[in-house]
């Protein structure tokens, strides 16, 4: 309960004590005066509490300062941008062939999240520099401060643009992990296939029927399968290795 209720409660069960007092004597004036003093503890110990807890919150926030991003802290390109970053990001580290340890599962798990606060550092000081920029020029500039004003606004448009390279460079890898994924899946289920190919050939020989032509074609299908994916893990690791230049 928070204090404005517990003074809420306790304001009531003292009006009640108050008037059992005044109609009683003796012992019940006794506890009356007791349960006063326990309810002013009571009070006194929430409110130590409540300040306790807002000195840590406080504590905390000056320790971490600098090493969190708030979404409010970003304008809306670069909320789109922090996005697109951590769906890529997402597309990676839930994949089952990052699961099956057949990505750098373990460098995925250090410079993916790295890579996701730089972006989000840099987008926080573009998005801060970016809105006083705006502010400023908003007001009208004469030639001379339009002369300082328009490489400053380069400069940040060229930040934006190499934040972009960064995310566009997750979203790359991210594409070669999805292929990676479609062929890891698809691999996987025609090995199941191929797995119980003697129970169908079994089958068709005591049905007396014709054979399946595909039947004989799931083995040639599984190579390629598994050549395909190969090839697109190969293609996600120089994805990753371009990522962590």
């Amino acid at each position: 309960m928070g204090k404005v209720p517990d003074l809420a409660v306790i304001g009531v069960v003292t009006a009640v004590l108050f008037m059992a007092g005044v109609a009683m004597d003796g012992p019940l004036i006794l506890a009356f005066v007791g349960l006063l003093a326990f309810l002013a503890y009571y009070v006194r110990l929430s409110a130590q509490q409540e300040e306790s807890r807002a000195r840590e919150i406080y504590d905390q926030s000056r320790w971490h300062e600098g090493r969190y991003v708030l979404t409010s802290d970003l304008d809306e390109a670069s909320q789109r941008l922090l996005k697109r970053a951590r769906d890529a990001i997402t597309t990676v580290t839930d994949s089952m062939v990052n699961a099956q340890g057949l990505l750098d599962d373990v460098r995925n798990a250090v410079m993916l999240p790295a890579q996701e606060w730089e972006i989000a550092r840099l987008l926080a000081k573009l998005s801060d520099l970016r809105g006083k920029h705006r502010e400023t020029v908003s007001h009208g500039l004469s030639p001379e401060v339009a002369a300082v004003a328009e490489p400053l606004a380069k400069a940040l448009d060229s930040s934006e643009a190499a934040v972009v390279a960064r995310v566009e460079a997750l979203e790359r890898y991210a594409m070669h992990v999805a292929d990676a994924e479609l062929a890891y899946m698809a691999h996987h289920q025609v090995e199941e296939l191929r797995s119980r190919l003697p129970q169908y050939e079994e089958l068709v020989a005591e049905a007396g029927a014709t054979a399946v032509p595909e039947l004989d074609r799931l083995t040639d299908d599984a190579g390629e399968l598994e050549q395909a994916l190969r090839r697109s893990l190969s293609s996600a690791h120089d994805a990753f290795r371009y990522l962590g230049q």
